[in-house]
């Protein structure tokens, strides 16, 4: 089953793709709700590099592991990775009102599909929040 989300960021690429792969940025948008946080990144932006993030929510009740390997890297177009035995891919496409984020991955069975689809929406939401705020301050 894939599943795919998108967000508009009004923000240029270069600012895109840097908040989308640079560990300092990632901390600071991948949550899903105000109640959890991403507590560390890390990236190694090249095919066969690996990425992770630890999500814990706020008040310590709980927190998972989110890592895997890039598979593709196409600069400011593209990234693939695989995480266990599933695969995303990120695409990066210039639209009208600036760039287009969008996400396709395999979904799993614990969670619904409506959940997944939330739950990553939120995220790649929080992002384009983030972007946005931070190209007004700079």
């Amino acid at each position: 089953m894939r599943i795919t989300v998108e967000t508009s960021v009004a923000a240029p690429i270069d600012q895109v793709w840097h908040a989308y792969t640079t560990p300092a940025d990632i901390v600071k948008w991948n949550a899903a709700s105000d109640d959890w946080h991403t507590t560390k990144a890390a990236v190694d932006l090249r095919e066969g590099g690996v990425f992770s993030s630890r999500m814990e929510a706020k008040d310590g009740s709980m927190g998972f592991d989110f890592a895997g390997t890039y598979t593709k890297i196409v600069e400011r177009e593209r990234i693939e990775y695989a995480f266990g035995d599933r695969k995303a891919e990120v695409e990066f496409v210039p639209g009208a009102n600036g760039i287009v984020v969008r996400v396709a991955f395999d979904g799993e069975t614990t969670h619904s599909v409506e959940q997944q689809q939330g739950g990553w929406q939120a995220i790649l939401d929080n992002f384009a929040r983030y972007v946005e705020a931070k190209q007004k301050t700079s």
